[in-house]
């Protein structure tokens, strides 16, 4: 450490001398009464007081620079994977190259700082050699050095491992943010072994009832040529697809595409296998887990009406354009046989009329809370419609028809239209509807509105609203027809009226869940060394999230193990990690109370193995080289360990930085200063004690 005082400091030091000086001078210049060796000495003591007194008054800076040692820091990472355990070339001896890198961590830590860190599917600090990890994941690794030791003196680092780097993708382009050379130790066996594998199954998790779909299937095998084998698809020990491949080199690879049908709803787990050839490295590559989530996509819409209609079959027409949706038309006489609870949705057409006034249907439908779109037109009965409903309420008619066009409502956002194709609501010809006082009870949203001649009005024409849990929409005019006809003159023209039909059918159709317990999880399956998380949300009778009760959860596996957790809260819900479990099939019950009411939730997820390491067995040393280079560093082999710590000393690369820290602090903060303050104060009191002076 050194201390260095600027210019104006030093003349504020000679300032105060001067002060103390003259000071000293006044005191003892004129005394008689002490001897002139003692009153010299006692002037000293007093003008060194005085003047270091006022120094401290004018608190100059002093700039103080220290110098701080940091020894290089030396990065050890060995690869704790499955595949560097499982695979290693002939003659390498497993526990002398544990021992050799043991030693040089020892013998590295005698000049350096040395960090040593395991890595697979996560990183761990010190040398493990279980090779237990079932991912290989070199990225993170290196960011989280570069986390850990940003801006420190890292001199290199030493990592071992094969270069099958199968999470996080490769860490070659991440190296550079450590800013040291990177020296790779090659393990594993860069020599093909004979092995035959599903590398990758492509899918769609989610298909729809009575669909065909597609496993894409990617089948592997190395040093296998001339050899058959065979490709099946299996469901709870059922054979549903096989397929024979004839392996035509050693390095073999192939799609074969595999068609299912799914004939049931629910969760199906399909193991796509293929079969063994003899001397194969491993069989655990061999099959894989995939899971398919089959619905039934199709509802069902009714077409309630008093009689035939050209608007019936625009409806039906844009409705079927879909093909999960199916239609069915009722006409008069029909209503009687109709069972509700099929249908996802009632389109009451002209309903009630004078002739059919279908009470039953919509109070049925009212009461089982199915999705009702209304369409009213000329042989609407308007007093028996006021009464079937309480939404909207047509008064005063007076027998006469009144024509309306339509215009689009830009607030609307609960479902999408093609924005361009909505200028041609400006050419549709107008809807036609009793004359009447239109009055709407509650909250509603528009999708058109009503122009009357060329006066664009609030008053919708297609509109939705909600009542005691049953969505309901309105259509004010009938003779929609033509607005089809007239995009039929029009080869330009956007089906716009298919678009808004089918649109409306779908927003009114989705049932809301209104369930008051839910428990979910994040995803149907899991890999092995996931944690496995539920969460939870309870509602009370407003429906608003509380989190006041406790839930509880049961885990079950196959074999009808249980495994008990209470849900922690989390806002104002609940979630569980039940960490990591074994491949294999699980449910789960959780169970919680509000007030007197309890309730239940049940779901299942599948754990799927890891087999990642096992899908590439060759090592990559080529990617291990480019590391090196790339980093201005170096690869080994497993027997020359001995050699890396020479090589680390003649690069001239790993150096002891000095850091120099400068700035500047106020003489105050020095505490030695008031030692000799009162130093001189003491000795210039007891000298004039000791010759007679007060």
């Amino acid at each position: 450490m050194s201390n260095l005082i600027s210019f104006t400091t030093l003349l504020i030091f000679v300032g105060c001398l001067a002060l103390g000086v003259g000071y000293a001078w006044l005191l003892y210049g004129t005394n008689k009464n002490l001897e002139r060796k003692t009153r010299n000495l006692l002037a000293v003591f007093r003008a060194l007081t005085v003047a270091i007194l006022a120094l401290l008054l004018f608190a100059p800076l002093v700039r103080r620079v220290t110098h701080t040692l940091e020894k290089p820091i030396i990065i050890i990472a060995n690869d704790n994977s499955i595949s560097v355990k499982n695979i290693a070339p002939e003659g390498f001896n497993r526990k002398k190259y544990q021992e050799d890198l043991k030693r040089l961590a020892d013998q590295l830590s005698e000049k350096y700082d040395v960090k040593t860190y395991s890595f697979g599917d996560s990183i761990k600090e010190g040398l493990l050699f279980s090779g237990t990890d079932q991912l290989t994941n070199g990225t993170a690794l290196v960011d989280q050095l570069n986390d850990e030791l940003l801006n420190r003196n890292v001199g290199a680092v030493i990592m071992a491992t094969d270069g099958i780097f199968n999470r996080g993708g490769s860490p070659l382009y991440e190296l550079n943010k450590i800013k040291a050379p990177v020296y790779t130790i090659a393990l594993g066996d860069t020599i093909p072994k004979r092995d035959v594998l599903i590398a990758n199954v492509n899918y769609n998790n989610i298909v729809y009832l009575d669909n065909e779909f597609t496993l894409d299937v990617q089948l592997q095998a190395f040093e296998s040529k001339g050899e058959q084998v065979t490709l099946t698809v299996t469901e709870s020990g059922r054979k549903l697809a096989e397929q024979t491949v004839q392996v035509a080199n050693n390095s073999f690879a192939k799609d074969i595409q595999l068609k299912l049908r799914a004939n049931k709803v629910g969760i199906h787990r399909y193991v796509v296998s293929v079969s063994e050839v003899k001397n194969e490295i491993t069989t655990k590559n061999n099959s894989q887990t995939v899971f398919v989530e089959v619905i039934d996509g199709r509802q069902k819409v009714l077409l309630a009406a008093a009689g035939p209609h050209p608007d019936l079959a625009t409806f039906k027409q844009a409705i079927e354009l879909n093909k999960h949706y199916e239609v069915s038309t009722a006409i008069a006489e029909e209503f009687n046989k109709i069972d509700l609870t099929k249908y996802s949705l009632v389109i009451f057409y002209q309903l009630p009329s004078a002739t059919y006034p279908a009470t039953a249907l919509i109070n049925e439908a009212k009461q089982k809370k199915i999705a009702a779109w209304f369409v009213l037109g000329a042989q609407t009965d308007l007093q028996g419609f006021n009464q079937s409903q309480n939404q909207l309420s047509l008064a005063r008619p007076n027998g006469s028809l009144q024509e309306v066009f339509p215009y689009y409502e830009n607030t609307f956002t609960a479902y999408g239209l093609n924005t361009v194709s909505l200028k041609q609501l400006e050419s549709y010809d107008p809807l036609q509807i009793s004359f009447a006082n239109i009055m709407i009870r509650g909250n509603y949203t528009a999708v058109l509105n009503q122009r009357i001649g060329k006066v664009n009005t609030q008053t919708p024409m297609l509109f939705f609203s909600e009542e005691l849990g049953q969505k309901v929409g309105f259509l004010l005019g009938e003779g929609i027809w033509k607005w089809k006809l007239e995009e039929a003159k029009n080869e330009n023209s956007y089906p716009l009226v298919a678009e808004l039909i089918a649109k409306t059918v779908q927003y009114l159709s989705v049932k809301d869940d209104k369930r008051k317990f839910k428990v979910y999880t994040s995803k149907n399956t899991f890999e092995e060394n996931e944690n496995i998380v539920l969460n939870a949300t309870l509602y009370n009778d407003a429906y608003e999230p509380v989190n006041t009760s406790e839930v509880k959860a049961t885990i079950k596996d196959e074999q009808g193990k249980s495994y008990n957790f209470t849900f922690s809260k989390v806002g104002n819900a609940y979630q569980l990690d039940a960490g990591a479990l074994p491949q294999g099939n699980y449910t789960y019950m959780a169970t919680t109370s509000l007030g007197e009411k309890k309730y239940t939730a049940n779901g299942a997820f599948f754990v799927n193995a890891v087999i990642a390491e096992y899908q590439q067995t060759t090592a990559n040393h080529q990617l291990l080289n480019t590391m090196s280079q790339q980093t201005q560093g170096k690869m080994y082999l497993p027997a020359q360990l001995s050699a890396i710590a020479n090589d680390l000393e003649k690069s001239g690369k790993v150096k002891t930085i000095s850091y120099e820290d400068r700035r500047f602090e106020e003489i105050i903060n020095f505490k030695w200063i008031f030692v000799v303050i009162m130093t001189l104060l003491s000795m210039e009191w007891f000298f004039r004690k000791r010759n007679g002076e007060a």
